[in-house]
């Protein structure tokens, strides 16, 4: 089984502006696919931009929406898949997620997740934190594993997605100053202990009142850090290595050394 070439798009797009950010996007997956990318994976709240208040109401859509739709013919014109973050409207009702939906290279819809561990005020504010910690989808031979930004920051996430098969993890990040030990150590840690491969992409430069920080990686399951952007807006391609992964599965006893009969006070 081939590696699976993963593009990270590490850019803030326009804030407030769809149309721009669909064009980013549309550009980036051109060139992720000429660089023989299968997968692009976009920030978190790409789609509307992150710190724009008032206007993840009036930005929000539900995962079928328009900005689905669009998305969706630009990974079916350039046929590779893109990971994107959005507000998510419910069909019914007023609450709106944080979330992140998986399109497939043919335009297919394979995958939503709603963020499930909100950070700080500003998302306590405007978003309802989802339920449902494991979202998976098959993707180029590989089990793709969904989360957000602060999600990663919770061991019992990520390897609640160790234990369901999960290999290659996509978090979609609005990582700012001063966290970006996250990005740097954080990250390939939560790869080597859950012995998976974590594509980590982040938004950059000032929005409102936060400074994002870049540096996007894509870590693997031995604990390397297989690609890296630096702070401005950067498009860098790694591999997520099927072969790598089950050598190094075969390798380390993380997973196997368990002894769950001693954790149920972690719960």
């Amino acid at each position: 089984m081939p590696p699976l070439r993963t593009a990270l798009l590490q850019s803030s797009g326009q804030p407030g502006d769809v149309v721009k950010n669909l064009e980013v996007l549309t550009g980036a997956a051109r060139e992720a696919a000429a660089a023989g990318a299968g997968l692009l994976v976009c920030p978190e709240m790409f789609l509307t931009g992150y710190a724009i208040g008032e206007d993840v109401h009036r930005l929000a859509e539900t995962a079928d929406g328009p900005g689905a739709d669009a998305v969706a013919r630009i990974a079916a014109e350039h046929g590779i898949a893109v990971l994107y973050g959005y507000p998510e409207r419910e069909r019914e009702g007023q609450q709106v997620y944080n979330a992140a939906q998986l399109i497939g290279p043919d335009g297919e819809r394979l995958a939503n997740y709603r963020k499930t561990h909100l950070f700080g005020c500003f998302e306590n504010e405007w978003f309802t934190p989802g339920d449902t910690p494991v979202v998976q989808a098959d993707l180029g031979g590989l089990r793709i594993g969904l989360m957000i930004c602060y999600d990663v920051e919770f061991p019992e996430n990520v390897r609640a997605h160790a234990l369901a098969g999960t290999d290659l993890l996509l978090v979609p990040t609005a990582q700012m100053h001063p966290f970006q030990f996250v990005a740097e150590s954080v990250v390939p840690v939560r790869a080597f202990e859950n012995q998976m491969y974590i594509a980590y992409v982040n938004r950059t430069g000032p929005e409102g009142e936060f400074e994002f920080v870049g540096l996007s990686c894509l870590a693997s399951p031995d604990g390397a850090t297989r690609t890296r952007a630096g702070r401005g807006e950067e498009l860098v391609l790694g591999e997520a290595d099927p072969e790598l992964l089950r050598a190094s599965r075969a390798n380390n006893p993380y997973l196997r050394d368990r002894r769950p009969g001693l954790y149920a006070s972690l719960v």
